[in-house]
């Protein structure tokens, strides 16, 4: 079930709930960037996803997670859940209200649980990527896993990529 050692709070919250997870660690790589991730775990960048966190012009949180190559379309997410808008959350306001740093940021065991989507194109995989909850640690878990420990929806999140 793990490779590794450590253990993030993410790890412990999907051992808690029963769910199967690969746990991937690339500590110590220098390694930043979602795509860069996908590449030193060599995973298919369109499998490893980004966890990202917005504010409606309604003040409300949300959480999407779309695969690290591709752009978050803010018209179409905004739409997902019922908002007239949706912008980036500001990084300093991303530690005091997930707990999450840049870069470590989980959709699982935030301070609060926020609405969560996640873009349609993980439903064409058995397992998807995300953060461990700590910078250099990613979990792969199936849809099915996840939905032990995190309410999601899935929708059509990504615009049209540049060319």
């Amino acid at each position: 079930m793990k490779k590794n050692t450590e253990k993030t709070n993410v790890m412990r919250i999907l051992d808690q709930k029963k769910v199967d997870y690969i746990s991937h660690c690339y500590v110590d790589t220098g390694v930043v960037s979602g795509i860069d991730v996908a590449a030193v775990l060599h995973q298919n960048p369109d499998q490893v996803f980004k966890t990202l966190v917005t504010v409606a012009g309604s003040r409300s949180n949300y959480v999407f997670l779309v695969p690290v190559q591709k752009e978050l379309d803010l018209k179409k997410a905004a739409r997902a859940v019922g908002e007239k808008s949706i912008e980036m959350l500001k990084s300093k306001d991303l530690l005091p209200l997930t707990g999450y740093v840049h870069g470590g940021c989980s959709p699982i065991g935030m301070k609060k649980q926020f609405q969560t989507v996640i873009d349609i194109s993980a439903k064409s995989f058995d397992t998807i990527l995300f953060s461990g909850g700590k910078i250099g640690y990613q979990v792969e878990t199936s849809l099915e896993g996840l939905k032990k420990v995190l309410d999601f929806e899935l929708e059509d999140l990504v615009g049209p990529q540049p060319v």
